[in-house]
């Protein structure tokens, strides 16, 4: 009896990447980086790279460490203050720079001035109740290595050498406190993304795409995937076969996660949220300010609406920028269709969908009050931060566009999760990004994390473990737990990135 010869299907890529944002961008460096022999092909429906999400006008630009955002940092009923998730997102942090490093000593990055600048973080709050809160913040983070140069004070004339524009016009019998860590960041996440990608683009076996549309993605027998590609500029359709897929299109991988049908999706929906900026346009004003200064959300405020005063550097000159200020679109990308929600709506979301919106009401009021401000109203918002601003000095930009994720509780019903959730099918073939921040600060250990679930047994291999160390030196230690260990990484990335040389001044 003659045994059945198994079939090989040749495919055309070995990986296909959708989205050419800072995730995408981050694990085609990764794979090519363990792999040099991968062929990769990559898919933008823009004719530019982070032109979404990524790009610096559409994100806070804040290297979110978790120095400075107090969403991380939730106080409990009882008045405890939750650091866990702050420490979390410090070690990711740490990571990113890490593989960043790296990728400048090995010439794939040039100038780290193009990408990341010394920019202090600092928390601003007023009222007791809120200057309690911070004091036990900094007392439960100060413990951590991680946190061990932050700076605390509650007094007036301190504050106003570290933020002299919040604290110039302020009443000075209102409680206040800060905390200062000097070691905070602002990254031009577009120039980052943009830079892996033309060190991609050059490499043998990547093809990089723009102005193409992904169609539709069908599971085949032999366990790859056929990918349907339109070209936006000839209208001719194609598909192409891959034995891995990466949907990293930031608000439009929901839509694609759902036509991939895999059962991992299934019961996932999205609630998009809009943005906007005021940016300072006097030029006296924008420097005299040199720090990013969070302060606490309004009560149903997602995550993205912190309000924050920022000193940014976008393409080498410094910007000031205030906001964001919350908003309401059915498009799931800022470049998307007012049809985006309605496609999204499936028979297995919508009672997650339904029950996530029964228990946003307050999330709901907030957004409907935000698209009804007047600019007289979004100007007293940025007066709370600096009494003394002048409308004549600021005017409206328009910021990205989130898809916050609604994820399937055990139960049928839904929560609204506002951090990023990794949707990878059980054989690893395919995985989608879905959520916000602090996605992009984070997206080197996002993709490491993918890379363990899509890439299980390349990365059980010795050649793959010793380059992810090559990389990243301190992988799978924890740098909250060993404080010389963490002394001795900043001290080699901040030099690498020049992070000691490029503090605004």
């Amino acid at each position: 009896m003659s045994r059945k010869k198994k079939t090989v299907v040749e495919t055309d890529a070995d990986v296909i990447l959708i989205g050419a944002g800072i995730m995408s961008a981050t694990l085609g460096v990764l794979l090519k980086e363990l792999n040099p022999d991968l062929s990769i092909e990559i898919y933008e429906r823009l004719d530019v790279a982070a032109a979404e999400s990524s790009d610096a006008w559409n994100n806070a630009g804040t290297g979110h460490s978790a120095f400075c955002e107090l969403n991380y940092t939730p106080q409990k009923a009882n008045g405890t203050v939750d650091v866990k998730k702050a420490v979390s997102i410090a070690e990711s942090f740490e990571v990113s720079k890490q593989f960043w490093t790296y990728l400048l000593d090995k010439g794939i990055l040039k100038d780290p001035c193009s990408f990341i600048r010394n920019i202090p973080h600092l928390s601003f709050v007023w009222g007791k109740k809120n200057v309690d809160y911070l004091k036990t913040r900094y007392n439960n983070l100060k413990a951590c290595n991680l946190f061990n140069e932050m700076q605390y004070s509650e007094n007036p004339s301190e504050i106003k050498e570290w933020i002299p524009l919040v604290m110039e016009g302020r009443d000075e019998k209102e409680p206040i406190a800060a905390t200062k860590m000097d070691l905070g960041t602002d990254v031009n996440f577009g120039s980052l993304t943009r830079e892996m990608f033309n060190y991609l683009a050059k490499q043998d076996k990547v093809a990089l795409h723009f102005h193409h549309e992904i169609r539709d993605l069908d599971k085949q027998d032999d366990g790859s995937w056929e990918v349907k590609v339109k070209n936006l500029d000839s209208g001719k359709r194609r598909k192409r076969l891959a034995k891995f897929v990466f949907i990293g299109a930031g608000g439009g991988s929901l839509l694609l996660l759902e036509k991939s049908n895999i059962k991992e999706g299934k019961g996932f929906g999205g609630f998009p949220v809009s943005g906007q900026w005021l940016k300072c346009t006097n030029e006296e004003v924008i420097a005299r300010h040199h720090a990013k200064v969070y302060g606490k959300a309004a009560v149903g405020a997602p995550p993205m609406s912190v309000p924050h005063l920022d000193t940014r550097i976008i393409n080498g000159k410094q910007a000031l920028l205030f906001g964001p200020y919350a908003g309401f679109s059915t498009k799931f990308l800022k470049n998307g269709s007012y049809f985006d929600l309605a496609a999204s709506i499936k028979f297995s979301n919508i009672r997650p969908m339904i029950s996530a919106g029964l228990k946003s009401i307050d999330l709901t009021k907030y957004l409907i009050e935000q698209v009804r401000q007047s600019p007289e109203d979004r100007f007293a918002a940025l007066k709370e931060y600096m009494p003394d601003a002048d409308i004549k000095d600021w005017e409206l930009e328009v910021a990205g566009q989130r898809v916050q994720v609604i994820k399937k509780k055990p139960s049928g019903g839904g929560i609204l999760e506002f951090g990023t959730e990794v949707v990878s099918a059980g054989d690893g073939s395919i995985a989608a990004l879905l959520g916000a921040s602090p996605g992009a600060s984070t997206a080197v250990s996002i993709m490491l994390d993918l890379l363990g679930r899509c890439f299980k047994k390349q990365m059980q291999t010795a050649d793959w473990q010793s380059k992810i160390r090559e990389m990243i030196p301190t992988y799978g230690q924890k740098l909250a737990e060993d404080n010389e260990l963490c002394q001795e990484t900043r001290q080699r990335t901040s030099a690498a990135l020049k992070l000691n040389e490029t503090v605004v001044a």
